[in-house]
């Protein structure tokens, strides 16, 4: 098989070319390199079966070409991390709902079979939790910036479904609930590699708000596995599956088991989000997926325990070579 990765050089897209190669298909990828990097596919350069193109998808000459090479199409580009998101409001919804809509219209001239990556973000505020895939999304306000990421992957959703019900586009969404590993950076609020920096390097630890805010973080290996299990499955057409650990940790706590492993002296300081953000930022104060309706199809389980995934992360910061298969 022959698979496009679109944000090819990030950190989830990477690892699923790995995974793809491994397996024995080849992998086309194109990035922009604006949130990832070349050094996450340095390792794949000589690979036959490999090719890369740093471009946008917003290239429609470009892009079409590639997807008329692919059978199948993983859209992983698009703005990522609250920091950038916060920051420049324009290029989140610009990149993530543009993208979309080249990537699913040129799929579309060749019926060519599409995976659209969201976010636990589209939950919005609400307290319906473990969150279903048919459960209601509650948005914030408009005038509150950190809503565009969520309400922009919401659009996307909405045009990768109508296009499966409307031209037969084979597409199947995935919401992704803070998938972790080794790659990842800190560079745009990522908090994982974050604090293990920061532990690592012997300085504060920042939690930003009181840190009661609970997630689940689920590895990446796990993760890319899913992915690949749902391009398998005709039955995942049409359809949108939560992807992610229902491990669940208060961020306070994460920032304490982070300076346990590292045996870091790091003081952890509480920053308040207005601080660390913008006025008025709000937060979700739990996100836990309900994940019974991908396991019923594919039979996904995660097996990486966040003990295990905080020290894959802790090896690749400190230069050491991981235990664990990356």
């Amino acid at each position: 098989m022959r698979v496009l990765i679109t944000g090819g050089a990030g950190f989830i897209g990477s690892h699923l070319a790995d995974a793809y190669l491994q397996r024995g298909d080849e992998v086309l990828i194109i990035d922009d390199l604006s949130t990832g990097t070349i050094e996450n596919i340095r390792h794949l350069k000589n690979n036959p079966r490999f090719q890369y193109t740093i471009d946008s998808v917003h290239n429609q000459p470009v892009t079409a070409e590639l997807v008329d090479q692919c059978d199948v199409v993983v859209h992983l580009a698009a703005a990522v991390g609250v920091k950038l998101i916060v920051e420049s409001p324009v290029r989140t919804i610009e990149t993530n709902v543009r993208g979309t809509e080249v990537v699913l219209a040129l799929a579309n001239k060749k019926q060519k079979r599409v995976l659209v990556a969201s976010t636990s973000e589209v939950y919005g505020l609400s307290t319906d939790v473990p969150f279903r895939e048919d459960g209601n999304l509650v948005m914030g306000a408009t005038t509150k910036g950190r809503w565009s990421y969520a309400c922009s992957k919401a659009i996307d959703e909405f045009l990768a479904l109508a296009y499966w019900r409307e031209k037969k586009l084979p597409t199947t969404i995935v919401r992704l609930f803070n998938t972790v590993g080794p790659r990842q950076t800190g560079r745009y609020g990522m908090v994982i590699p974050t604090f293990v920096r920061q532990a690592l390097a012997a300085r504060p630890i920042t939690v930003y708000g009181d840190g009661k805010q609970t997630r689940c973080f689920g590895y990446v290996g796990d993760v890319v596995g899913a992915l690949i299990k749902l391009l398998d499955s005709t039955e995942s057409v049409g359809q949108v599956y939560n992807i992610g650990s229902t491990e669940e940790i208060s961020i306070a706590r994460l920032a304490e088991k982070i300076k346990e492993l590292t045996k870091s002296d790091s003081e952890i300081v509480f920053v308040p989000y207005d601080e660390a953000y913008e006025e008025g930022f709000e937060d979700m104060p739990r996100r836990v997926p309900d994940t019974s309706k991908i396991k019923k199809l594919v039979g996904f389980e995660p097996k990486m325990k966040l003990e295990g995934i905080l020290q894959s992360v802790i090896d690749y910061h400190s230069g050491r070579p991981s235990s664990l298969d990356d």
